[in-house]
């Protein structure tokens, strides 16, 4: 019994012994694993961080060692990226931010063909390292490239959430070029799906509306759509730098039958989400209501202002010849004293009046209006407004307006 004993008290130490170490072994991994996980939490914001807790891992060490790499670097923290970089593509071959920091610091050195080299085993490994691409990019214009170029912001756009922040403003300037809007035609076919926000983006902040629309116009021939928002804003443009005609002409390839010498849409009937400056457009602000409400039969204009509050409610930009013109519509619901009535004015586009026809109630006439405008020369863009005046009636100034033309007097 007493031998039996012994036997058992050296197995259980034996026993706690491998217990023990077997704990050890799992509390280093639980560590190791606990510590590189927390190290992928934070490489990106705290990438020295990050290394100190997993020294190991080559795509955190490629991260560090693209944040020491910048243009303000010393020579001595240039030194320590680069060597952070080589350490990297040792511990994992496939770290692509490692390669582009070696690629820009032999850009940086003069060593272009070295570069190329670099930036294009960087392109095999991953398309979505938006530091290699920017550099393609370069390289692209470097060389005239200009398919190249835009092979390399394709995929860049497509690829990074951040690209279009950095790569709209220099594209929409670049558009100035004829042969890079019409390699831009070929790309945008491929129909990429930053092609319509590209396509907003240029119409607003184009530096050039003129390229912008010829962009827009050689798309539309191709067959690619243009939104009408785009549109839009890049007839405004146009219209506003002194372009008008320019304009007249891009708004009439898509309405074939637009006539100069009449306004447009005389029942409201065209369903424009966006209207352009030749459509007719409601102006809306804190103190006036004004919509086009359509159905199958065409559509109204209805308004409505409060009291002692006035303003422009309708207009549309027109491009009269010279000559003596007729305007003639039917309102509803309308009920003012002269002195508050709406009014239709036609001005030229430098502010210049050129009159004015009162709307009569609606119950006079049974609602019809009629007046006459006459266009001198030099006035060769215009804009056709409805007016709302101040009215002292505690129910303000509203009505409708479901027919209106101008057209030139026969």
């Amino acid at each position: 019994m007493v031998r039996r004993r012994g036997t058992l008290a050296r197995r259980s130490t034996a026993e706690w012994g491998i217990r023990a170490a077997l704990a050890l072994v799992v509390s280093a991994i639980g560590y190791v694993s606990v510590t590189h996980s927390l190290a992928n939490v934070i490489k990106k914001p705290d990438p020295e961080r990050a290394h100190a807790l997993a020294p190991q891992d080559g795509r955190i060490t490629a991260l560090l060692a693209r944040k020491l790499f910048t243009p303000e670097a010393r020579p001595v923290q240039r030194a320590k990226s680069a060597r952070l970089a080589q350490l990297a593509l040792r511990q994992d071959a496939t770290a692509v931010p490692a390669v582009a920091t070696l690629g820009i610091q032999a850009q940086l050195r003069g060593d272009t063909k070295m570069a190329r080299r670099i930036f294009s085993y960087s392109q095999k490994l991953s398309r979505r390292d938006l530091e290699s691409q920017l550099w393609a990019i370069e390289d692209a214009v470097g060389r005239s490239d200009i398919e190249g170029a835009l092979r390399h912001y394709d995929i860049t756009l497509r690829t990074s959430h951040k690209a279009p922040d950095l790569l709209y403003p220099v594209l929409g300037s670049a558009i100035s070029d004829p042969a890079i809007r019409i390699a831009l035609v070929k790309t945008l076919a491929g129909k990429p799906p930053w092609g319509p926000s590209f396509t907003n983006y240029v119409a607003a902040n184009g530096a050039d509306p003129r390229s912008v629309n010829d962009l827009f116009q050689k798309l539309r021939q191709a067959g690619i759509p243009v939104s009408e928002e785009a549109t839009a804003i890049s007839l405004k443009w146009l219209i506003t730098r002194g372009f008008a005609d320019e304009a007249w002409r891009s708004y009439t390839s898509a309405h074939p039958g637009a006539d100069p010498r009449r306004s447009r849409d005389p029942q409201f009937a065209a369903n424009i989400a966006y209207p352009s400056p030749f459509d007719w457009t409601p102006v809306n602000d804190d103190s006036v209501s004004t919509s086009i409400q359509r159905d199958v039969r065409g559509g109204i204009f209805d308004f409505a202002a409060p009291p002692s509050v006035g303003g422009t409610l309708l207009q549309q930009i027109q491009i009269l010849p010279p000559g003596d013109y007729r305007i003639e519509g039917h309102s509803t619901g309308i009920d003012q004293p002269i002195a508050s009535a709406p009014y239709w004015v036609l001005s030229c586009y430098d502010g210049r009046e050129l009159g004015r026809v009162i709307l009569p109630n609606s119950a006079q006439a049974k609602g019809v209006f009629t007046g006459r405008f006459s266009v001198p020369s030099g006035c060769p863009v215009q804009t056709l407004a409805l007016v709302a005046r101040p009215s002292d009636d505690v129910s303000g100034v509203a009505g409708q307006i479901d027919r209106i033309q101008l057209a030139p007097v026969q």
